[in-house]
């Protein structure tokens, strides 16, 4: 299964399967693809969702728990170990709300201003993906920052779902999904001093499934159980997940988060029967996400005294800005929220997420592709071979 644990093959698989989505969709089979979707499995434990949910909110915690320990080495050992340098994706990540929430409230009137929080969203998957097939010989810095920018661009994102379309929030859930990320930290520091214990890892796992169950119930988005998991687990049992759940992330919970995200039918509405909330997503995301981040990480460099060798280059930067205007799924689920109430404007709201996510990656994927074209092949190798000893290292060390 080494193969599936190729970035440039996973990430291909990623946009097959979203290419495959998208098409489908917009054929006679699409109604029934939707009705698939919509079905929802016998409810347990208090879970009723639907189909695409169980994609979406379930399947997708795994992946966010495997970024999020990402997140943490790049943190801790990582290319963002220095405080300062990781202070740049934070603040390049608000630079990345603000901007784009900015120019969508300046070409809507004010009764539209509402869906401000849809061009804020950066879709980390399919970012991360563009970048790994089009960026293969660019710096690691370069995905760090990228990695860190759109996790921490996610948790804006939930906390802004969180605090504007939450309409039930449930407190004693919420407390209780707090205490059990304890129990989770607990539990970690646990297996490290008694490493490969079996008994401590079904409890790691047990607790983690009771973490996203509560997070579930408190009517925050639930993807963010595997981000506070990934978080606060310690390296042994972090890595040792990271290492086993990466094939099947990779072969099975993106491809099948790219299908059902992407199958998304293409509403048949004249141009000219348009709501200006369509230009403002389309112009928002790539845009907005192009000058904020950009702005907001080269200003961080600068104001953190970051030392010349060290920051990346204005191109680096745009080329994770450009990449970052890939809203995407979060987007569009933002879209769904704001306009719900709406036909009309849900419609122009979907068809702004695909055309400005569309054009944020043909133009982060050039620009990407021009600048990994520009570096030497066998500093590229190089990197390989690093990227594949750490990868040992890492998993040796579980």
């Amino acid at each position: 299964m080494t193969w599936i644990r190729n970035a440039q093959v996973s990430a291909a698989i990623l946009l097959v399967a979203a290419v495959v989505g998208l098409v489908v969709a917009n054929t006679p089979l699409g109604p029934a693809l939707e009705a698939l979707k919509g079905w929802h499995p016998t409810p347990f434990g208090g879970v009723d969702l639907s189909a695409a949910h169980w994609v979406t909110d379930g399947l997708l915690a795994v992946f966010f728990l495997v970024a999020a320990i990402e997140l943490r080495y790049e943190l801790t050992q990582g290319e963002l170990a220095d405080r300062r340098r990781a202070l740049v994706p934070a603040i390049a990540a608000v630079g990345g709300v603000a901007a784009p929430a900015l120019v969508f409230v300046a070409l809507v009137p004010g009764d539209l201003a509402a869906g401000w929080p849809i061009p804020t969203a950066t879709d980390i998957a399919f970012a991360l993906g563009v970048l790994a097939i089009c960026g293969r010989r660019l710096p690691v810095a370069v995905r760090a920052l990228l990695l860190a920018l759109a996790v921490i661009d996610d948790l804006i994102a939930i906390a802004l779902i969180a605090i504007l379309f939450t309409s039930s929030l449930q407190a004693w859930a919420l407390a209780a999904a707090g205490a059990m990320v304890v129990v989770v930290w607990a539990l970690g520091r646990a297996y490290r001093s008694r490493r490969g214990s079996w008994p401590l890892r079904i409890a790691i796992v047990a607790a983690c499934l009771a973490l996203w169950w509560l997070v579930l119930q408190s009517g925050v988005h639930a993807t963010i159980a595997g981000v506070a998991a990934g978080l606060v687990l310690a390296p042994a049992p972090a890595e040792s997940a990271r290492h086993r759940l990466e094939p099947f992330v990779n072969g099975i919970v993106l491809p099948l988060f790219a299908f059902v995200a992407a199958s998304v039918a293409i509403p048949q509405v004249p141009l000219g029967e348009l709501s200006p909330v369509f230009l403002a997503i389309a112009v928002a995301l790539p845009l907005g996400k192009l000058v904020g981040i950009t702005a907001a990480g080269w200003l961080a460099q600068v104001a953190l005294r970051t030392p010349r060798a060290e920051r990346l280059s204005l191109g680096d930067l745009v080329t994770v800005a450009l990449l970052g205007g890939i809203g995407f799924t979060v987007a569009l689920l933002m879209n769904e929220l704001a306009h719900r109430r709406t036909e009309e404007l849900l419609v122009d709201g979907t068809l702004g997420v695909l055309v400005g996510s569309l054009v944020a990656i043909v133009l982060g994927g050039t620009v990407a592709a021009v600048r990994s074209a520009r570096l030497a092949p066998v500093d590229a190798a190089a990197r390989s071979a690093a990227d594949a000893d750490e990868d040992r290292r890492r998993t040796d060390g579980e």
